[in-house]
């Protein structure tokens, strides 16, 4: 069977990182034969209506196959599913996957490791009154410092280092009306994490990455990569938080707890896959595309 395939990324963000993405995927389906077409989401309008479900666009020659998803568009990609396309990660993964607070749930759910953490009780807007007095168990329980993280955001820049009651309480007051967690925070993990990447049943890459004077080991906040060699703990808890959420596709990242005993710490349903090729050599999009193509037989 021939496989026709659509690479979906987001039209309104800068920059050509996810336009790149997108690139890598499509020359791994080429090597395999597959025909695919690159597609900006604005490029994809949802038609809902008494009696049908389409789709507005110039792209709709040939309803494809399957679709990779390299977006946060979730109602686009249920829109796809509704059509009856196999859309990789599926919507519910993805919406799992941006909102942090639910993906911890269902982490801890399924009795994986995970920091300790407690969800902040949901405000619709700020209020006069600072809402501290809240969080006397919440400080009892994970003392300081702690980790003040907002449920949607990338790269690290929502995820906070707060070191006393004050500090805690103006962080608490600005994010009122932002879902967000108070979290323990793993020292042991300062400035240093693991990113594993998950394709179906395995971990098909992985490096640690290392930032000099950060709590975050974020690539695009200044932090190193170096390539790593997972243990076998490691890698089954990495595909153990990948499926949890539901993904076919995952970066997890991974924090050194007592003993170098791996917590997770985020999965990311949409990872790049750059960094991890100039890290490693390994270029997991072929994985990716070996994946979809061996599903769909």
């Amino acid at each position: 069977m021939t496989l026709n395939g659509w690479i979906v990324y987001n039209g309104y963000l800068p920059g050509d990182k996810f336009r790149d993405f997108a690139e890598w995927i499509q020359r791994a389906a080429a090597r395999l034969y597959i025909e695919t077409k690159i597609v900006k989401n604005n490029e994809l309008l949802g038609l809902l209506a008494t009696d049908s479900i389409q789709l507005l666009s110039d792209a709709q020659v040939r309803k494809p196959d399957f679709v990779v998803f390299a977006d946060k568009d979730i109602h686009l990609a249920k829109q796809l599913e509704l059509l009856g396309i196999r859309v990789f990660n599926r919507s519910e993964a993805i919406a799992v996957s941006d909102d942090k607070i639910a993906s911890y749930q269902l982490l801890a759910s399924n009795h994986l490791p995970v920091p300790e953490t407690v969800i902040a009780p949901k405000a619709f807007h700020s209020t006069p009154e600072n809402p501290i007095d809240d969080y006397h168990e919440a400080i009892r329980i994970l003392g300081f410092p702690m980790i003040v993280k907002e449920a949607f955001g990338s790269f690290g820049e929502q995820v906070y280092l707060i070191h006393s009651k004050d500090k805690l309480a103006e962080k608490v007051h600005k994010l009122q009306g932002h879902p967000f967690m108070l979290q323990e925070f793993i020292g042991t993990s300062f400035g240093r994490d693991m990113r594993l990447h998950v394709v179906g049943d395995k971990v098909v890459a992985a490096m640690t990455r290392h930032a000099a004077n950060d709590f975050r080991a974020n690539i695009t906040a200044g932090a190193t990569m170096q390539a790593y060699h997972p243990t076998a703990e490691e890698q089954t808890l990495a595909v153990a938080a990948a499926k949890a959420i539901g993904a076919d596709i995952a970066g997890v990242d991974l924090l050194f707890g007592s003993d170098n005993a791996p917590i997770i710490c985020e999965i990311n349903s949409n990872a790049h896959i750059r960094n991890m090729f100039d890290c490693t050599g390994i270029n997991v999009a072929d994985f990716i595309m070996d994946y979809i193509q061996n599903t769909l037989k």
